[in-house]
C-alpha cells in the first residue's frame, strides 16, 4: 500500500500495491464524448508547440539532420538531432528543469537500491522538452532503457534533444520536421535490430497507431502503453471498443491531478504569458470572450477577471455554463458579442468555433487566438483567399487584412497559444510526468492477469501519491485523521480519501 508519508521505501515504489492487492484500476466507460474521433491520426502532431527559449536560431544550416552523420563525445551515433554542438545549452535547461520537478527528483532517490523498471525498455513519443528530458533521466535511474521520437513537429527544443543525445540517449527529433521526417523518426525509434520494446509511453497515439500498422508482432512483447492526451486515450477506446486492443492501456489524462493542474492551473498561469509575449496587451478594461468553461477555460476565465477583463464565455454543456454563471461570468452565443470584443479565446477541443463569418464581423485589432487541443477550433483555412492580406508581424503573430482596412490580430496560426508563444510551467509538468512513471512501474511490474486488454484509469491512491511527493516543495503539513475520525468517515487513515469516480 502507497502511504502519503516521504519516507516511502524503494520496494514500496517498485510495487506500488493498493489495499486490495487483487484491485484493477476502474476502468472507464467506453462510451465516446462529444469530442469528434475522426481527425486524422497525425494531426495533434502537427499542432504547434514551440519553445520560446529556443537556441535554434535562423543561423542553423539548412540540411536535414538526416542528412548528417553526428556521433557523441563518447562516439555513439544512434540518434538524429539538429546539433549535437548545442549539448551544453540543453543541459543547463534540463538542470533549471530539475529544480521544478520534485517528485521525480524524489523518485529517482529512493530508486538507488532497487530498480523498479529494471529490464524494461520503453519507447516514447512525447514533446521532446527541458521537462521531458527530466521524466526520461528518471525512467533511466529507476533501471529502463529508453529510445523517444517527437510527438509533434514543432515541439522539440532542439539543445535539449542535443543534450540527451550527449548523454547517450537513443532520440530521434528536431524543430521543423516535415511530415515525413515525423513518420521516418518513430520508424528509427522503433525499428533497431535487436531491441525490442516492452513499454509504450505515447502523447496522442501516433506511436501506439504506427507499431499497429508497421510491427504488430511487437504487442506479443509489450506489457502495456502508457497514454496521456485526449486524443490519444480516445483512440485506444476506440480499440478497446473494437476488440483490438492487445495489451492493457494506462488512461493518465483523466487523471485527477493530470485535469486539475496540467489543464485548469497550467492554463490560468500561460494564457497570460502568451498573450502579453506576441502582443503586450493590457487586459484591464479589455473585453474578452472564451469559447468553453471546461478545466482549461476555467483557467483562462480566472487569469482573465484577475487582471480586469470584462470576460464572456460560451458554453454548450448546460453543467459548464451554470458553473460559468456562479462564478460570475456572462454566459452568451457567440454571434452576440463578436462585433465587441478585443479577444476572442476558443478552448473547446470542438472543430469550427470561430468560422468566417464571425471573423468577418470582428472589430478592428480583434486578437484571435487558440487554447485548445488542436488548430481546428479556428477556421484558418477560410482565411486563406485572395481578397485577404497576410503580413507577418513577428514569429507567430500575423495581421489579416480585409479589403477595407480592418485587420486581426492571428496568434500561432489558430495553434495552441502557450505551447507555440510562451512556456508552460514545469512544476506543472512535473505532476504529469510523475504520474506517467507511476503508471509504467505499476504496468511493468503488474503480474500477469491482473489487467487485461483494455484501458484503466489511474486509482485515487496514486492520484493522492502523486500530490503528496510535491507538496515538501511549499513546506506544507498534511493533517492526519484520528482513528476515530476514520472511522467516522469510513475511510483509511492514509487514503484513499475519495471514490475513484470523484474527478
Amino acid at each position: 500500500q502507497i502511504g502519503l508519508k516521504t519516507n516511502v521505501s524503494v520496494n514500496v515504489v517498485k510495487q506500488i500495491q493498493f489495499a486490495d492487492q487483487k484491485q484493477e484500476f476502474n476502468k472507464r466507460p467506453t462510451k465516446i464524448g462529444r469530442r469528434s474521433l475522426s481527425r486524422s491520426i497525425s494531426q495533434s502532431s502537427t499542432d504547434s508547440y514551440g519553445s520560446a527559449a529556443s537556441y535554434t536560431d535562423s543561423s542553423d544550416d539548412e540540411t536535414s539532420p538526416r542528412d548528417k552523420q553526428q556521433k557523441n563525445s563518447k562516439g555513439n551515433g544512434d540518434f538524429c538531432i539538429k546539433n549535437i554542438k548545442q549539448a551544453d545549452f540543453g543541459r543547463r535547461e534540463i538542470e533549471i528543469a530539475e529544480q521544478e520537478m520534485p517528485a521525480l527528483m524524489a523518485l529517482r532517490k529512493r530508486a538507488q537500491g532497487e530498480k523498479p523498471l529494471a529490464g524494461a525498455k520503453v519507447v516514447g513519443c512525447t514533446h521532446i522538452t527541458a521537462q521531458t528530458a527530466v521524466l526520461m533521466e528518471t525512467l533511466t535511474a529507476l533501471g529502463a532503457q529508453c529510445r523517444w521520437a517527437a510527438c509533434n513537429i514543432y515541439s522539440t527544443q532542439n539543445e535539449v534533444a542535443a543534450a540527451l543525445a550527449e548523454g547517450g540517449f537513443s532520440v530521434f527529433a528536431w524543430k521543423g520536421e516535415s511530415e515525413d521526417d515525423f513518420w521516418w523518426c518513430i520508424d528509427r525509434c522503433v525499428n533497431l535490430e535487436g531491441w525490442q520494446p516492452n513499454m509504450i509511453l505515447d502523447d496522442g497515439g501516433d506511436l501506439t497507431h504506427w507499431i499497429y500498422k508497421k510491427y504488430p508482432n511487437m504487442f506479443k512483447k509489450i506489457k502495456g502503453i502508457v497514454e496521456e492526451s485526449v486524443t490519444g486515450v480516445h483512440r485506444l477506446y476506440q480499440l478497446s471498443k473494437a476488440g483490438k486492443l492487445c495489451v492493457p492501456a494506462m488512461n493518465v489524462n483523466d487523471s485527477v491531478t493530470k485535469q486539475k493542474f496540467d489543464n485548469l492551473y497550467c492554463c490560468r498561469e500561460s494564457i497570460l504569458d502568451g498573450l502579453k509575449r506576441t502582443t503586450d496587451v493590457m487586459f484591464g478594461g479589455k473585453q474578452v470572450v472564451v469559447c468553453g468553461y471546461g478545466e482549461v477555460g476555467k483557467g483562462c476565465c480566472a487569469a482573465l477577471k484577475a487582471m480586469g477583463s470584462i470576460v464572456y464565455v460560451t458554453e454548450i454543456d448546460p453543467i459548464c455554463a451554470l458553473q460559468a454563471c456562479m462564478d460570475g461570468f456572462r454566459l452568451v452565443k457567440l454571434n452576440e458579442v463578436i462585433r465587441q470584443v478585443d479577444i476572442v479565446i476558443t478552448c473547446t477541443g470542438n472543430k469550427n468555433v470561430v468560422v468566417r463569418e464571425y471573423l468577418d464581423r470582428m472589430k478592428n485589432g480583434c486578437i484571435v487566438c487558440n487554447m485548445g487541443h488542436s488548430n481546428t477550433e479556428i477556421d484558418v483555412a477560410s482565411l486563406r483567399t485572395p481578397e485577404l492580406t497576410w503580413e507577418r508581424v513577428r514569429s507567430q503573430v500575423d495581421h489579416v487584412i480585409w479589403p477595407d482596412g480592418k485587420r486581426i490580430v492571428l496568434l500561432a496560426e489558430g495553434r495552441l497559444l502557450n505551447l507555440s508563444c510562451s512556456t508552460v510551467p514545469t512544476f506543472v509538468l512535473s505532476i504529469t510526468a510523475t504520474t506517467q512513471a507511476l503508471a509504467l512501474i505499476e504496468l511493468y511490474n503488474a503480474p500477469e492477469g491482473r489487467y487485461k486488454q483494455d484501458v484503466y484509469l489511474l486509482p485515487k491512491k496514486m492520484d493522492e501519491y502523486v500530490a503528496s511527493l510535491h507538496l515538501p516543495t511549499f513546506d506544507a503539513h498534511l493533517t492526519e485523521l484520528s482513528d476515530e475520525q476514520a472511522k467516522y468517515l469510513g475511510l483509511n487513515k492514509n487514503g484513499p480519501f475519495k471514490p475513484n469516480y470523484y474527478r
